[in-house]
This record gives structure tokens, sequence and C-alpha cells, in this order.
């Protein structure tokens, strides 16, 4: 039987090392009871039923447009009782019809120091630019692409002559640390939303 207490959904295109890195938390793991993926290959389905977990491919082809497909991902994620969502390697724009329907309750990691180097290439970007500095943002989603309020950052040296795999790879380390534990202090009831200021609080408000 599993402990539950946040019912969480991530949301994955890919190999979904970051939900790989949620399942292994020892708090977040139980919580997690629902992954859904707009490919039909992508590994991270896998990763989930190897934990039990309920694992979903939504064929976007099936809807007419991105609204519809949005709806239909409200649908489900009510349909199961879930009270927050994480963007673990989710390619597609949020909608806001699903924005509106979790408010200050969906989480995204990007692997930059936002509001530097949004959108889907940004550790190449990071690196064309010349940056000495980058990271990890994990932040709530609003209605604009990589643009709501950061709940935590870390910052990464960029190393001489380093490869965007390289840089990748120590860029992954990272947000398979802060994932975890944004997701666990939103569950928790630790994050204070004020505005674009988010803090993370050791203890749950009053």
């Amino acid at each position: 039987m599993r402990d539950v207490t946040a019912r969480v959904a991530v949301l994955a295109s890919g190999a979904g090392t970051n939900l790989q890195a949620l399942l292994d938390d020892p708090v977040v793991g139980p919580w997690v009871v629902l992954a859904i993926s707009d490919r039909a290959g992508a590994r991270a389905l896998d990763r989930a039923r190897s934990r039990s977990v309920e694992a979903v491919y939504v064929d976007p082809a099936a809807f007419g447009d991105r609204d519809a497909f949005d709806h239909a991902l409200v649908e489900m994620l009510r349909d199961r009782a879930i009270d927050l969502v994480a963007l673990a390697g989710y390619m597609r724009i949020v909608g806001p019809e699903l924005v509106g329907a979790f408010p200050d309750r969906i989480l995204n990691v990007h692997p930059a120091l936002l509001p530097s180097f949004p959108g889907t290439s940004a550790v190449a970007d990071a690196l064309a630019w010349g940056v000495k500095v980058t990271g990890v943002t994990v932040h709530l989603i609003d209605e604009e692409v990589d643009h709501g309020p950061v709940v935590l950052q870390e910052a990464i040296e960029v190393r001489p002559d380093e490869d965007p795999d390289a840089l990748e790879e120590r860029i992954h380390e990272v947000e398979h640390r802060l994932l975890p534990a944004a997701v666990r202090a939103l569950g928790e009831g630790r994050l204070v939303v004020e505005g674009r200021i988010v803090r993370v609080v050791q203890a749950v408000p009053r």
C-alpha cells in the first residue's frame, strides 16, 4: 500500500531522469501517483511503470488543438485527485486552462538561471553566449513560457572549452536535487508565494 500524502502527477516527454529523481526521493517518491507523456515511446513511462505508478500516453494528434489537449489533461488530473504537478522534461507549452486549474501548484525545472536563456535550447544558448556561470531554476508555472516565480536556483560555473553534453550532465545532477526539494516543499505547504517572490520556509505557515 502506497503511503500518499500529496498526490503528484509528473508530465514528461523524454527519458525521464527527473521523474526518476522524484521516484527515488524517500519523501516525494510515494507521492507520485501518475506519469503522463505526450510521446508514446518516452522512457519516462517505463520508469513510472517499474514503480507501479500509473503511466499514460496522451496523443496530442488526437485533439483538434492545444486547448483541447490541455482540457483532456485537466480532466485526467482532476479524475485522479491530483494535488500538484511537476513538469520534468515536458516539451509542450502549458496552456491557460491547466495553469488555471492548478494555480501555484505546477512546478517546472529549467536548465538555466531564469530569466536568462528561456526556451528549449538553454544549455546551448548559454554556451554560445559565452557566459561564465549558468545553472538550474525550479519555478512555478504561469501563462508565459519560463516566466513564473522562482522557487529554487543553483549556479554552475561553466568550465573552459566545455561542450554541451558535459555541461548538460552537470546540470542534470543539480536538477535531480532541486526538483524533488521543490516538490516536497510545495507538497508540505512550505512555499509562501507573494507576487513574484517565493519563500521556502522550514515549517508549515499558520
